[in-house]
C-alpha cells in the first residue's frame, strides 16, 4: 500500500523541509535516486546496486518516485518488455543534495558502528561477527 500523500502542508517554519523529506522518506528512495545520478538503469540493474532490497519494495519505491515526479519510466514495446528508469529534471535537481548526503555519510559512517570504507556487499571474514566487545 502506498504512503498517504499530503495534499497540503501547514506552511509553518520547516514546511519546505517537511515537503522535501516527504518526497525521499522511503527506505530506499534516496539510494535509488543516487544510483540514477549515473544515468538510466533497468529494474535489475537497480536491484544489483541495492543488494538488500526486495523486488516488491523496489517496485513500490519506484512507483512512488515516479508518482512524485522525481523519476521517469520508459516502457519499450518489445518482447520481452524493456523498462528503463531515469531521473526527471526535478529528480536531477536533487543531485547536490544527494552528493552532500554521500559526502557527509562517507565522513561520519565510522560514528555509527561501521568502519570507514565499509561495503555491505563484501562479506565479513568467518568469525568476525560478534567479536566486538569480546
Amino acid at each position: 500500500m502506498a504512503k498517504a500523500r499530503h495534499s497540503r502542508f501547514d506552511c509553518s517554519p520547516g514546511c519546505s523541509v517537511e515537503a522535501a523529506i516527504g518526497l525521499i522518506d522511503g527506505k530506499w528512495k534516496s539510494v535509488i535516486l543516487f544510483h540514477l545520478l549515473s544515468g538510466t538503469l533497468r529494474f535489475n540493474e537497480i536491484r544489483r546496486h541495492i543488494a538488500n532490497v526486495t523486488p516488491r519494495m523496489l517496485t513500490n519505491q519506484l512507483r512512488e518516485l515516479e508518482a512524485d515526479g522525481l523519476i521517469e519510466r520508459k516502457v519499450y514495446a518489445q518482447v520481452p518488455p524493456k523498462v528503463e528508469y531515469s531521473l526527471s529534471p526535478l529528480g536531477r535537481s536533487m543531485e547536490p543534495i544527494l552528493l552532500a548526503l554521500k559526502t557527509w555519510g562517507d565522513t561520519n559512517i565510522g560514528l555509527y558502528g561501521k568502519p570507514e570504507g565499509f561495503d555491505p556487499r563484501v562479506p565479513e571474514p568467518a568469525g568476525a561477527a560478534g567479536q566486538a566487545g569480546a
